[in-house]
This record gives C-alpha cells, sequence and structure tokens, in this order.
C-alpha cells in the first residue's frame, strides 16, 4: 500500500452540528470526510439531526440517510461511537444512557486523551441564553440563518460556474453584527468557566458553528465547528495531539493539485495519506493570515441557535 492510499487514522474524531434534515447540510463532504478517515472513538457533539427543521417540512436525501448508515457501520465494525444530543436534535435526550446499534447516547461526557488530559464533552447549548430562556427568538433566528443558507447555496452555485472556491454569505452577514461577536465571546468565556468548574483540563463543545482550538485561562477550549458552513472536525492523534481539520478547504487544495477546475463537493476520493502535511502547512497558513485579520475586523462567529 502507498503512502497515497493509506487512509489517516485517529485515536479519536470529534463532530458536530450537521444539520441533516436541512439543504444546508454538506452531506456529501461529511461522507468523503467519514470514508476518506478511521479514528477508533468518534463523538457526535450534537445537532446532527435537525429535528426543528424536519417538523416544519421533510427533507431526507439519499446522502443524508448515508451519513447515518455509515455512521452506524462504523459503530457496528467495532469503533466507539458516543452521540451528545444537542437542542436541533434535543428528541434523542429521551434515551439518554442508553445505546441504540451500538451508538451510545449520553448527556455529557469526559474524555481523556492519550496524554492523559481530561475534556468535558457537550454541545453548548446550555450556555446559549438565547436557546435556554427564549426559544421562541431561537426558532426566529433559526429561519433566518436557513434563509441565508439557501441564498449561500445558489450564490455558490454561480461561483462554482466562474471557477471560483466556496465561500460563505451567513458568515460574512454574521461578522458584521457586533452583538453576534460578543455572544460568541461570552458563549466559549462560559464554556471555559463550566470546564473550570468541573476541574478538568479543556472542553469539546459545538453549537455556535465556529471551529476553535485556544486557551481561555488554563482551559483548552476546542469547538469542533460544523457540516453546514466550514465542514470541520476536531482530530486526536495516537499522542494526545489535538488537531482542527477543515475538510472543504482540504478537498479544494487536493482538487487543485489534482484535477485544475474540478468542484470539490463532486470529486471521487481522494486518497489522502501523501497530502496531510501539504494541508497542515496550507491550513495554517490560511489560519495565520486570519487571525492577523481578526486583529482589524473582529472574531469571525457562527450560528447562534
Amino acid at each position: 500500500m502507498t503512502a497515497m492510499t493509506l487512509q489517516p487514522h485517529y485515536r479519536t474524531v470529534w463532530i458536530s452540528d450537521v444539520h441533516l434534515g436541512t439543504r444546508g447540510c454538506q452531506a456529501d463532504l461529511l461522507l468523503d470526510f467519514l470514508n476518506e478517515v478511521t479514528a477508533d472513538t468518534y463523538y457526535l457533539v450534537g445537532d446532527i439531526i435537525d429535528g426543528w427543521r424536519l417538523k416544519k417540512s421533510w427533507y431526507w436525501p439519499e446522502s443524508h440517510h448515508a451519513v447515518i448508515t455509515t455512521i452506524m457501520d462504523k459503530a457496528k465494525n467495532g469503533a466507539k461511537v458516543i452521540f451528545v444530543p444537542g437542542n436541533h436534535d434535543e428528541f434523542a435526550r429521551e434515551f439518554v444512557d442508553m445505546t441504540f446499534g451500538h451508538v451510545e447516547v449520553k448527556m455529557n461526557d469526559i474524555h481523556e486523551t492519550a496524554d492523559g488530559r481530561k475534556l468535558l464533552i457537550i454541545h453548548g447549548d446550555e450556555f446559549d441564553g438565547v436557546v435556554k430562556y427564549a426559544k421562541w427568538l431561537a426558532y426566529l433566528g433559526d429561519t433566518a440563518y436557513n434563509l441565508a443558507i439557501v441564498l449561500n447555496r445558489y450564490y455558490n452555485g454561480i461561483r462554482r460556474r466562474l471557477g471560483y472556491g466556496y465561500w460563505s454569505l451567513s458568515a460574512y452577514l454574521k461578522n458584521r453584527v457586533k452583538n453576534a461577536v460578543q455572544f460568541v465571546c461570552n458563549f466559549e468565556n462560559a464554556v471555559a468557566h463550566e470546564a473550570a468548574k468541573r476541574k478538568v483540563d479543556g472542553v469539546v463543545c459545538g453549537h455556535i458553528h465556529h471551529a476553535e482550538k485556544r486557551m481561555i485561562g488554563d482551559v483548552l477550549y476546542c469547538n469542533d465547528g460544523d457540516w453546514v458552513e466550514s465542514c470541520t472536525a476536531l482530530v486526536e492523534d495516537k499522542t494526545g495531539k489535538l488537531e482542527l481539520l477543515y475538510w472543504a478547504d482540504m478537498r479544494q487544495m487536493a482538487m487543485t493539485h489534482s484535477q485544475p477546475g474540478r468542484d470539490a463537493a463532486s470529486a471521487p476520493s481522494l486518497g489522502l495519506g501523501k497530502l496531510m502535511s501539504l494541508f497542515r502547512i496550507a491550513g495554517e497558513s490560511t489560519r495565520t493570515a486570519s487571525r492577523s485579520s481578526k486583529k482589524n475586523s473582529g472574531t469571525p462567529i457562527g450560528k447562534t441557535a
């Protein structure tokens, strides 16, 4: 087996905010990720299925069904799969501490990394005052968010035909809202404070659709992002090192190197072994430039419902 065909294998993978059942869900990219990357343990950190949206209108294409069956197959074949329900799939909270098809359902969990650090695993909606105390406003915000995602899909269809890469309209709009930026800051601090109260070394959450890994005081704060806008996952290697994978960017880069002009979402399986180091170097350069721009424009943010 050559380096190009080796599948990256991780000790742990965290994903959240997939929102299966919505048109904004990038299920094809998630399927590609699940097929290309293997792990001993998978954490599904909430909002995997969007019950809010499915109550309003049924949308369940084959790719969404394939995500569920792929995850279930991984659990059946020996991988440990833990599902921590979020606010959009809160119906599953009725089944906490039960196991379905080898998938464990937990309200939260404590994960110990290979190097001995303890991480609190939570979705994070309990630290969102809008969801907790004004659910009607959260539903209203969810409707506006989904409208932005629909517009974003059509806009990016035009961009693809013109040969341009993916661009998030909703992230751009929310970047310009000072109150939303403050919300994210408050959310991150609240989650980190909860981790400190529980005397753990860090926390992994989702909910706000903004991938991040940084220290907040003495707590390592990790947000695994989403599979609507950024298509990100948090991974742990065999030594305990944690890393964010920006899968849409990685796919786009791989297609640029293999077939210039080919759309990443419609590309075949990649074979990532030899390209992983290239992805990390380019990704770090991108994030360094992004952090530099944040100093002038404020922190990018994600969804707040």
